[in-house]
């Protein structure tokens, strides 16, 4: 399946697997990648040289494109904007926040540039500072969230660039590439279902957490300051929406949830860890390679668009 996307980035298939902090390791982006998707390494809160052996171990692993996704909130975004150009990546997505300041850097090393949008205005921004690419993520994803829906947000970001789209939100089988393609998109972004891939190194406890997941089993905590973030339900979500209904400050809301991704991912905490996971998550029920799910993805978009 050729689109402006796959052309652009030398992949097979137009899926490109979500930079997750703590979850969107070499292991992962390499499999993905060997798979004829775009594997991304997550920059997350990792310092510059973290990221860099990365990319080193990723490039051992595969000879195909991936990228890096660079979080912009991250302390260390500085220094990890200057090591994607110096290890020669080829593609940079960003989240949680404006890449402007790098364009020039990245755009100048040949790099494609695809930040992440959750409304129409920064979409159309992101097209005017020479962004290559936008994905337009609805509020059905795993982690930080915008308010629109991945079915509203895409036809309507559609119409407001003239750069591709990658539709991003609630997709985790070939039934979603075919909606995303036929709301305008031209890719597609898949985070939760990887996380429950062979290659990837996310703990067991939290792999089962999201296979045993019901439809209604994710909640957003963070919504009275401005940050919300989409996980699965547990007891730190419960005790997080009940400071909140407390009126309690960001400060003592943070504090709860220090190094609770890294707890859930690395350590398998699925009670006071953060379990991040998308709405999709009910739809997951079994742990496969990468390859197998994204070849059973694209039989089942293909078959479906060619009705």
């Amino acid at each position: 399946m050729e689109t402006r996307v796959t052309k652009m980035l030398g992949i097979e298939h137009p899926i490109i697997q979500g930079g997750m902090a703590w979850v969107a390791e070499h292991n992962l982006a390499a499999a993905v990648s060997a798979a004829g998707g775009l594997g991304l390494i997550g920059g997350a809160n990792a310092p510059g040289q973290v990221v860099r052996e990365e990319i080193r171990k990723a490039k051992e692993l595969t000879d195909k494109p991936f990228g890096v996704n660079v979080m912009l909130m991250s302390p260390y975004a500085d220094d990890v904007a200057k090591v994607v150009v110096e290890e020669g990546i080829k593609v940079v997505t960003t989240g949680a926040g404006n890449p402007e300041k790098y364009m020039e850097l990245w755009k100048s090393a040949g790099i494609k540039v695809i930040p992440v949008v959750a409304s129409v205005a920064l979409a159309k921004r992101m097209e005017k500072y020479g962004a290559d690419a936008v994905v337009a993520e609805g509020c059905e994803s795993g982690g930080h969230i915008g308010e629109a829906t991945t079915m509203t947000l895409v036809p309507q970001v559609k119409d407001a660039v003239s750069i591709p789209v990658i539709a991003a939100g609630g997709i985790g089988d070939g039934r979603g590439i075919a909606a995303s393609f036929m709301l305008g998109a031209e890719a597609v972004q898949i985070g939760t279902r990887f996380v429950v891939s062979k290659e990837s190194i996310v703990h067991e406890n939290y792999k089962q957490r999201i296979i045993k997941a019901k439809d209604i089993d994710t909640a957003v905590t963070g919504r009275s300051h401005g940050h919300p973030i989409r996980g699965l339900r547990n007891k730190m979500t419960r005790e997080y929406l009940k400071m909140e209904q407390e009126g309690k400050s960001f400060e003592e809301l943070e504090y709860l949830t220090l190094g609770s991704l890294r707890r859930a991912v690395q350590e398998g905490d699925i009670q006071e860890g953060t379990v991040m996971a998308g709405q999709i998550a009910g739809m997951i029920s079994q742990e496969q390679t990468c390859k197998e799910m994204i070849d059973e993805m694209m039989a089942q978009a293909e078959a479906l668009l060619k009705q």
